[in-house]
């Protein structure tokens, strides 16, 4: 039968619809929070800070140059805010639009390597990856490096393997040189290259072979180069023109000491060699129920010597080999992989999905999803559940854990509820309606719910009207969520900088004008201080981030006292901040 509309329009409706769809769940919460820990407050601290003082170049962190990432997410948030004037939207927006490019590039790269339904039924899976709607539904930098992977990879197999294309070819080489000054590892994407020359050295069919092109092939290195040297090129001389100790140590950490050496030294996140096994299979569901059917398939393509599915499935194993060497690991460097593992399965998913045993293993996880949350969510509602009370307390809800309580008994219930309406033909309708619900309602309800103390607005609001509208707060041992959250004027004395010694700088600060200033600190750091501190005359603010702070008045600085200095009374950056 001729259908009512054409093959195309259709494909384009579908298109269109899904990425309308992705849009709605991806985008739905922006608005409704601040930045949350543990990296969020950081990036989006530096970000003001380059719209604050007009320098773009060199990030800070308070008073501090700030060394620790390339600054391309902080230029890109930064110029959301000059475009729309709210920070609640500029320092998500760019992690929304890079999932929305990775999904666009992944259902056409897949419509252009097979058909337009593999394309969307890739494009589906990598939406509904939990790990994948999770982070960009988060303002860290791996979702900003994964679009830009993304784009590099599409550029690089469009060329391999539907060339020769060279514009494809040299943008690709661009967009992994967006990603190294975006993070380092954005030049994982010229890996690709390894499985290419593989297939052409092997005679693969589908795979370009260009000849006398010399020069068009050196033109990627040169793209590549292009924005980290455009980029480079001005920090370097900046900081030789400036020639100040600060700028040469900001030189050195982030060209040397944050690139390889800190693969290299792996410092932080030690895990064992098998660590990302549970994230390809457990944060990936339900894309990843596909393994199972799509191992056989895979062997028969190598077989086949089919070059559309071995460059990205070999790509994301030198990739996994690449980040599971070094002892630091953390489960969002995979992300780039993700997009190139529902692109080797996406000639596949479609008779995946259709298979009984999927789609009755999709619906036990619908069933056992919302069972779990509903009998979780009324046990607490009854007050049955110790650790729901502490967590209320922790998180200053006390008296709003019906909402909270009930919101899970709600995305519970939807699971429920698509089990019994969609039943085992249509298991996976279920488990993505049940996804999809949790989305929508945690990111509506509990973005507002948890957001004082996720975020630290409600510590510092408190904070500031213990201080009073016109006094100055210092801040000692604090975190970036507490700069960033502040209201009214305040001041810092470094963040690496030893506690003890911004203590110090602190108390002499305050002395100098006590009417009018303020000590804001944590309480660990009056520990550290010892008996330089009056706690009987120290004001508690609250308890935020899980962790109580203080307000101190001239009265509580004990005169003349210097604390000891202890060797482990300095700030970090990483994995000291819980997520909410």
């Amino acid at each position: 039968m001729t259908p009512s509309i054409p093959l195309a329009a259709r494909e384009r409706r579908e298109f269109w619809l899904f990425m309308l769809f992705a849009l709605v769940v991806l985008g739905i919460g922006i608005g409704l929070r601040d930045p949350w820990p543990a990296d969020e407050p950081r990036f989006a601290l530096v970000a003001r800070q380059m719209v604050e003082s007009g320098d773009w170049l060199f990030p800070h962190r308070g008073r501090e140059l700030y060394s620790d990432k390339p600054p391309m997410l902080f230029w890109l948030q930064a110029s959301a805010y000059e475009l729309l004037r709210s920070w609640r939207i500029a320092f998500l927006l760019p992690s929304l639009l890079a999932g929305l490019l990775t999904l666009a590039l992944v259902r056409d790269l897949g419509r252009r390597l097979w058909n337009p339904r593999a394309g969307l039924y890739a494009a589906i899976g990598v939406l509904f990856a939990f790990q994948f709607t999770f982070q960009v539904k988060r303002a860290q930098i791996d979702p900003l490096v994964m679009g830009w992977i993304t784009l590099a990879n599409w550029g690089l197999l469009l060329h391999f393997l539907r060339g020769p294309n060279w514009r494809a070819y040299w943008l690709g080489c661009f967009a992994a040189g967006l990603g190294v000054i975006t993070k380092g590892v954005g030049i994982l994407a010229l890996l690709m290259f390894a499985p290419y020359l593989f297939a052409r050295w092997r005679g693969w069919d589908g795979v370009v072979r260009p000849s006398g092109a010399g020069l068009r092939w050196a033109a990627g290195a040169l793209a590549f180069l292009a924005p980290i040297l455009a980029w480079g090129g001005s920090v370097l001389l900046v900081a030789k023109s400036g020639a100040t100790p600060e700028y040469a140590a900001y030189v050195n950490d982030l060209f040397f000491h944050q690139t390889a050496g800190r693969y290299a030294g792996s410092w932080s996140h030690p895990q064992p060699f098998w660590y990302y096994l549970p994230v390809v299979t457990l944060q990936w569901l339900p894309l990843s129920l596909a393994y199972i059917g799509a191992a056989p398939r895979w062997v028969g393509d190598v077989r086949a010597r089919d070059a559309r599915v071995l460059l990205p499935l070999a790509w994301s194993l030198l990739v996994v080999l690449f980040f599971s060497i070094p002892t630091g690991k953390r489960e969002v460097y995979l992300m780039p992989v993700l997009p190139m593992v529902a692109l080797a399965l996406a000639p596949h998913l479609e008779a995946i999905v259709a298979a009984r045993w999927l789609r009755a293993t999709a619906l036990v996880l619908a069933l056992v999803a919302g069972v779990v949350l509903v009998g979780a969510g009324t046990w607490a509602l009854l007050g049955h559940s110790p650790a729901a009370e502490e967590f209320l307390r922790r998180r200053e809800l006390d008296g709003l854990g019906h909402v909270l309580w009930g919101m899970f008994v709600a995305i519970g219930a939807v699971f429920l509820l698509a089990s019994a309406w969609f039943r085992a033909r249509r298991g996976v309708h279920a488990l993505l309606a049940g996804v999809t619900a949790l989305w929508l309602v945690w990111s509506v309800c509990a973005y507002p719910l948890l957001n004082d103390s996720s975020s630290a607005a409600g510590i510092m609001h408190r904070a500031r009207e213990m201080a009073g509208a016109d006094a100055e707060i210092g801040l000692v041992a604090w975190k970036e969520q507490n700069l960033l959250m502040a209201e009214g004027p305040v001041r810092d004395f470094g963040f690496r900088e030893h506690w003890d010694r911004q203590y110090v700088a602190a108390a002499h600060w305050l002395l100098e004008a006590p009417a009018q200033r303020r000590v804001f600190i944590l309480d660990q750091a009056m520990d550290a201080a010892g008996a330089c501190v009056d706690r009987s005359k120290a004001h508690a603010v609250g308890h935020a981030n899980r962790r109580d702070w203080f307000l101190l008045e001239a009265d509580a600085i004990v005169p003349g006292c210097t604390p000891q200095p202890r060797a482990a009374t300095r700030a970090v950056d990483a994995g000291d901040d819980a997520d909410p």
